[in-house]
């Protein structure tokens, strides 16, 4: 019996964040001792910590915030693909790959060596993969980076024409063992009702 298998980086004081971005941070805000009978945390930390969602808001002041996003687009079957040692990633790259019909597209790059540290460099998507993946019917994008531009992107091309396409963003994932193949998907943003994005449970069922 097919198992699930998380694909989240652990939310604890050592997640690297986007520099400058506000660090996480769980404490027992409210002890046992204190309260008579539970203990209660609180968390701080950015929406785009760790495995994450991207909301059109998060780059565009017009776009959808997270509660308005279709839950759909984040449960269902997904196709994870490798590709390793890439400096980016375009329509050349997943020429060979049969996508066809496909709705969630994770792409395993292994280029996120030391999760203990943000990355110096990642390999971008191209921009023009974006209209590619819409004609297949693609509507997420996920990858084991945390974005899809270069790191020191100011105008974000890949972010506008993903979304432009009608394709969302899946960041952060963890799928350094994790085989190609088709897998059941289920990333599911927080009812945040005026946020730009949302920190996820990824969680991947392997389908016969």
């Amino acid at each position: 019996m097919s198992t699930w298998i998380d694909v989240s980086q652990r939310l604890d004081e050592s997640v690297p964040t986007w520099p400058g971005d506000a660090p996480f941070s769980y404490k027992v805000n409210w002890s046992k001792e204190e309260s008579g009978s539970v203990n209660v945390g609180k968390i701080s930390m950015s929406v785009h910590t760790g495995t994450h969602i991207d909301a059109p808001f998060h780059f565009d002041n017009e776009g959808k915030r997270v509660i308005e996003l279709d839950l759909d687009l984040y449960i269902g079957c997904s196709r994870v693909i490798h590709l390793p040692n890439k400096t980016s990633i375009g329509v050349a790259d997943l020429a060979n790959h049969d996508l066809q019909g496909m709705t969630r597209l994770l792409i395993r790059t292994d280029a996120w060596q030391d999760r203990r540290a943000f990355p110096q460099s990642i390999p971008p998507i191209q921009p023009e993969l974006a209209a590619y993946l819409s004609s297949l019917g693609i509507r997420l994008l996920g990858l084991d980076l945390p974005s899809v531009d270069p790191l020191d992107s100011k105008g974000l091309p890949a972010h506008h024409e993903l979304a432009s396409h009608g394709i969302h963003i899946l960041e952060g994932l963890v799928l350094d063992s994790i085989v190609p193949g088709n897998y059941e998907l289920a990333a599911l943003p927080l009812p945040l009702a005026h946020a730009d994005g949302s920190p996820v449970r990824a969680v991947l069922k392997k389908i016969p």
